[in-house]
């Protein structure tokens, strides 16, 4: 693995914690611990992390709550929740957020390490086939530049995208004037193709459509039973 990876570790647990980074950071990896929800946001917003470890049973804002912050904020990243409770419901509940793995305590460091090692690099050469694709799109009146994650209209100030609603653009531009299948733009972005990914979905194309309405020439098209189109009128 090329270049040390940056994990965000959060657990409540001050001797299990602090256990786990120690083991971590010797085997290579450089960890932040964060002892509770309320600051692993706040750390996850200041810094770029390869991957988050989050323990489930937490005071106040569990794992999941935070999970679900941190996706929204990077649809992509690794997540990996820690719990105690080996209960079905509760593994299911981290994978709709969005997890990647799911471990139960205690549990095998020597897989975990190789677990780790598996997302990161996953994540890594996702993250170098995003960079080849194109950055910057023009439509329309708009510019859009994909790793700033912003949209221009003109002579106005850029606006600021979501990671979710740059995501989604980005595949409409690589599909413009063409169909955007739902199915492919549910897979990469929620990596889920279920009745909630499809409705949050929704919002999304939403409100691109509210962001793209200064240009009446263009439209976010509903294809029925297939999909959307991005289309110059």
């Amino acid at each position: 693995m090329s270049g040390t990876a940056h994990i965000l570790l959060v657990d409540d647990e001050e001797n299990f914690g602090a256990v786990l980074k120690n083991y971590l950071e010797l085997s290579g990896y450089t960890v932040d611990l964060c002892p509770n929800g309320f600051v692993g946001s706040s750390q996850f917003r200041q810094k770029k992390y390869d991957l988050c470890i989050l323990d489930v049973m937490m005071p106040e804002k569990d794992g999941f709550t935070l999970g679900k912050e941190i996706r929204e904020l990077d649809a992509h990243i690794p997540l990996v929740f820690l719990t105690a409770k080996a209960m079905k419901e509760d593994q299911i509940k981290g994978f709709k957020i969005g997890a990647d793995d799911y471990l139960i305590k205690p549990f095998d460091t020597e897989l975990l390490l190789y677990k780790l090692k598996a997302l990161i690099k996953r994540q890594r050469t996702h993250s170098d086939e995003e960079d080849s694709k194109d950055i910057t799109f023009e439509f329309g009146k708009f510019k859009f530049n994909r790793k700033l994650r912003t949209l221009e209209h003109g002579n106005e100030a850029p606006q600021r995208l979501s990671p979710k609603e740059n995501a989604l653009l980005a595949l409409l531009c690589q599909h413009h004037n063409d169909v955007l299948p739902r199915k492919t733009a549910l897979l990469k972005i929620w990596k889920d193709d279920s009745y909630f990914a499809t409705r949050s979905m929704d919002v999304y194309i939403a409100k691109l459509r509210k962001r793209l309405k200064k240009d009446l020439n263009l439209e976010i098209e509903n294809i029925h039973g297939e999909g959307y189109r991005l289309l110059d009128k």
